[in-house]
């Protein structure tokens, strides 16, 4: 049986990590500069921010063209101005949005991906076709749930 390695904590905390006299060091790409179990980790607003179902959905939309405001909001129903809005001033200031203004008459604003931003997009492109590919069992299973539930009230 494998145990499982302890993660290091968050490096904003300072507490657990072993001191020099105590380890040897590892290869920089075996110990992750954050920890998102520390609950002080920085990592977690992140998460927290491409975890959300808009941002999901606006990365996955920007994955193969740049385009303006009204047409991601036209192509993701649902969402509403407000929300697109911070949306993508969040993705903008973590980076993985670049907005570009054009200098025409009316000014017209773009929207796409940055570098960083590509590197997200194939991990929430597989969260949304996974999610699509699921919705049968998953709706099976939540009737499963609520049928149990019904019959296990007192």
């Amino acid at each position: 049986m494998v145990t499982p390695r302890k993660p290091p904590p968050c490096p904003t905390t300072g507490t657990d990590r072993p001191t020099d006299a105590q380890t040897t060091p590892e290869p920089e790409t075996t110990v992750p500069a954050f920890n998102v179990y520390a609950s002080a980790c920085p990592a977690r607003t992140v998460l927290d921010r491409i975890g959300d179902k808009w941002a999901l959905l606006v990365l996955g939309r920007l994955r193969y063209e740049a385009a303006r405001f009204n047409v991601i909001r036209r192509d993701i129903s649902g969402i509403s101005q407000k929300v697109l809005s911070q949306v993508l001033k969040n993705l903008e200031r973590d980076g993985l949005v670049l907005r570009t203004v054009h200098a025409t008459v009316p000014v017209a604003v773009t929207y796409s991906l940055t570098p960083l931003g590509e590197t997200l997009t194939q991990a929430a492109t597989s969260l949304i076709h996974w999610a699509e590919s699921h919705m049968e069992q998953i709706q099976h299973a939540q009737r499963l749930y609520d049928d149990r539930m019904t019959n296990a009230a007192p």
